[in-house]
């Protein structure tokens, strides 16, 4: 199958906001840790609502679970790339599969952080 290149600025762009618009669709309906982690985005952005929390702690709390959806996408695109490539198990692509759910993992805790200097003093 082959794609022609639009060479149009602005046609290019909406397929490309289309091309992306369809991949969260896929990753929040189709995705197990996306959905949870995009369940939790929302019960923080509800709980940022109902407690009051300033200008800067909505920015943090944003960048916060942009960057684990953001890594989680990547991480699921390099799992199902290696899953393709290599269906069966290999040593090789077992490792990188762990790094990148590892960066994953690091950016969870940092967003963990986050929410923790956010609401913790809320409640003391």
């Amino acid at each position: 199958m082959e794609f022609e290149k639009d060479n149009s600025f602005l046609s290019g762009r909406l397929k490309s906001v289309g091309f992306s618009i369809k991949g969260a669709y896929k990753l929040v309906t189709t995705e197990h840790s996306v959905m949870v982690q995009s369940s939790i985005a929302v019960v923080m952005i509800i709980a940022g609502f109902v407690l009051h929390i300033s200008r800067e702690e909505w920015m943090m709390q944003i960048l916060a679970f942009g960057l684990v959806l953001s890594v989680e996408s990547l991480n699921t695109a390099v799992e199902k790339v290696a899953d393709f490539i290599h269906p069966e198990f290999h040593e090789k692509i077992g490792f990188i599969k762990d790094i990148a759910a590892g960066a994953v993992m690091f950016a969870a805790v940092a967003a963990i952080a986050v929410g923790l200097l956010i609401y913790v003093p809320k409640f003391l």
